[in-house]
């Protein structure tokens, strides 16, 4: 009896003992943190909603910036489907969240294809791409855009009826509501952690 009494007591600590672990976990980011935090590189893009698109247009909000092209056939598909999750988990909250896909194709990604091959995983996900006509210069534009968040991206044969491809970074950029840097998401995390990152942000 007394055996069995003080297992149950233990059992109960170690719950209790969990328990607060779980909570002071839950405090913190699960993914890479910028510490400390640091001004998110603005830029002026072209967006895939027929506006200009900035960062300060955000301000206030948490946004997901994405680096990616409308082709990539492996990458992007998976991280915009899981984010197309995270924003269904968020409910009333994923109005104050987001999500920004900037392209690494200027030679294939108009505003309007971002805007169509967004729409597959949500309508109100945008898309950026350069706000010139001249090739050159759009693609010098999102060339300062990429170097600023230290994103590499480059053309690669394709396989299948693709003209090319590009390899390019797969990391996700958390940006709190003041416009800071706070988190680096690694392709693959589980849509539970970027909901609790994304949660934890809206917080604060």
């Amino acid at each position: 009896m007394v055996r069995s009494v003080a297992r149950s007591v233990a059992l109960l600590v170690l719950s209790l003992v969990l328990g607060l672990l779980d909570v002071a976990c839950s405090d913190h980011l699960r993914s890479g943190v910028f510490d400390p935090p640091r001004t998110a590189p603005n830029f002026v893009l072209q967006g895939s909603d027929g506006s200009r698109l900035t960062l300060d247009r955000f301000r206030g909000k948490v946004v997901v910036l994405e680096f990616g092209f409308t082709h990539c056939q492996k990458i992007c598909p998976v991280t915009l489907a899981n984010l197309a999750q995270v924003h269904k988990h968020l409910g009333a909250a994923a109005n104050e969240v987001q999500v920004i896909f900037v392209t690494v194709d200027p030679k294939r990604d108009s505003p309007e294809r971002l805007r169509q091959y967004l729409g597959i995983f949500n309508p109100a996900f945008i898309g950026g791409t350069g706000t010139s006509d001249q090739l050159e210069v759009t693609s010098a534009e999102l060339n300062a855009v990429r170097q600023a968040y230290g994103v590499v991206a480059s053309e690669a044969p394709a396989e299948g009826e693709s003209a090319y491809d590009i390899h390019h970074s797969s990391s996700i950029y958390l940006i709190d509501r003041d416009g800071k840097l706070r988190s680096l998401v690694p392709f693959g995390k589980p849509v539970d952690d970027i909901v609790h990152d994304v949660k934890l942000l809206l917080k604060s």
